[in-house]
């Protein structure tokens, strides 16, 4: 479990937490899973608290659908899967292993209910801020890649910039080379608090669009 832990960057003051989060009912024999199933309870509110608070803060003008979509994104089992990928989980947990043509989709899904268990061992040991940090840490790029998904990056962060009180980004060209048929462009934006950005592109527009997804990917993993 060190192993793991260090992955975490948390080392467990009862490691028995950690112990019911990583052995799932299906290696269990039948009534001894209660503990694993418990912790997936609260972890998945705990999951759910802190993405919510996440989004409330650093989109205040957002309306509740529009939370509610980066929301079920967030927490969806996909992201769950992407987590325990990073982690490396599936090496830590006990599970029962199985060879029928569904054994994959079952195994995403108790991952994905093991990643849960384990914010729950988390927040159980160290409390809501060892929680929170971890789902900061681990979360960040799919964050981050939900917003660029459905918002310009250079639209998203002015809209950062307006709900915070701050002047618009301020972006302008370090240098532009290359052929007419095959331009580079590297641009910076600076947003006041934070220090500027580059970013690079076949075109300004490009160039602009990368320098604020990488500004916001700072802003937004920024506690």
């Amino acid at each position: 479990m060190k192993s793991l832990e260090d992955n975490l960057k948390y080392t467990f003051k009862n490691p028995s937490f950690l112990k019911k989060a990583l052995a799932h009912p299906s290696a269990l024999p039948p009534g001894q899973g209660v503990e694993f199933e418990r912790l997936e309870f609260l972890g998945d509110r705990v999951l759910g608290l802190v993405i919510a608070s996440w989004l409330f803060k650093k989109f205040p003008k957002d309306a509740e659908g529009d939370l509610a979509k980066r929301f079920t994104n967030l927490v969806r089992k996909e992201a769950l899967l992407k987590i325990a990928s990073i982690i490396n989980l599936q090496q830590f947990m006990l599970i029962k292993h199985e060879t029928s043509s569904s054994q994959k989709k079952r195994l995403e899904t108790l991952l994905a209910d093991g990643c849960e268990a384990l914010i729950g061992a988390l927040y159980l040991d160290g409390g809501l801020e060892v929680a929170r940090s971890f789902i900061h840490r681990f979360w960040d790029q799919s964050f981050i890649e939900d917003i660029s998904a459905h918002i310009d990056p250079k639209s998203a962060l002015q809209e950062w910039s307006q709900g915070h009180s701050k002047k618009h980004p301020h972006y302008s060209v370090l240098s532009s080379s290359g052929p007419a048929h095959a331009p580079h462009f590297i641009v910076q934006v600076h947003v006041e608090g934070f220090e500027a950005v580059k970013g690079e592109g076949s075109s300004k527009r490009l160039a602009e669009k990368d320098a604020a997804l990488h500004l916001l990917n700072v802003i937004l993993t920024h506690d």
